[in-house]
C-alpha cells in the first residue's frame, strides 16, 4: 500500500524545523559562533525548512544592520560544521544530526513590494470602482 505525498512538508518536518530554529537562535544569541562578522551581526532565524529524510535543515536568516548580507551568509556556511556541534545536545533526541545551509530571508522585502504595491494609486483606484459599483448595484 502507497502513501500518497502531500505538497507540503509534513506535520514532522514542520516541528523539527521550528526546534532546530529554537537551538540556532539560541547558539547565535550567546554569540557561540567565534566569526568577528557573524558576532557583530544580530541575526533573525525566521525559518528552518527540513529535508523529508531530515538530514538537512536550510536556515533562513536576516542579518540586521549588516552592510553586506551576503558575506553574513558566507561566514554563516563557512561555521554550519561548527554550529551543527554546538546544536547537537539540544536536539539529542534526533537519530541524525542535520547538516545546516544558511540562505538569505527575502520574505521581508517581498511583504514590503507587495504592501507597497497595495497601497499605490492604481489599485487604490481600482479598488474605489469595485466599491463603488457595489454601492449602485445594492440601490437596483
Amino acid at each position: 500500500m502507497s502513501r500518497q505525498q502531500s505538497s507540503g512538508p509534513s506535520q514532522r518536518m514542520l516541528r523539527v524545523g521550528e526546534q532546530v530554529r529554537h537551538a540556532l537562535s539560541d547558539i547565535l544569541q550567546r554569540g557561540e559562533v567565534r566569526d568577528d562578522l557573524i558576532e557583530t551581526t544580530v541575526i533573525s532565524v525566521s525559518e528552518v525548512r527540513m529535508s523529508p529524510d531530515l538530514k538537512i535543515a536550510t536556515a533562513f536568516v536576516s542579518p540586521l544592520g549588516a552592510k553586506d548580507d551576503k558575506a553574513v551568509i558566507e561566514a554563516l556556511n563557512r561555521n554550519a560544521r561548527f554550529i551543527r556541534g554546538r546544536i547537537s545536545p539540544a536536539l539529542r533526541q534526533m537519530k541524525y544530526m542535520p547538516e545546516f545551509r544558511f540562505r538569505l530571508d527575502t520574505s521581508y522585502d517581498n511583504f514590503s513590494k507587495i504592501n507597497e504595491l497595495l497601497h499605490s494609486p492604481e489599485v487604490a483606484r481600482d479598488l474605489g470602482h469595485h466599491e463603488d459599483d457595489k454601492d449602485e448595484g445594492d440601490d437596483k
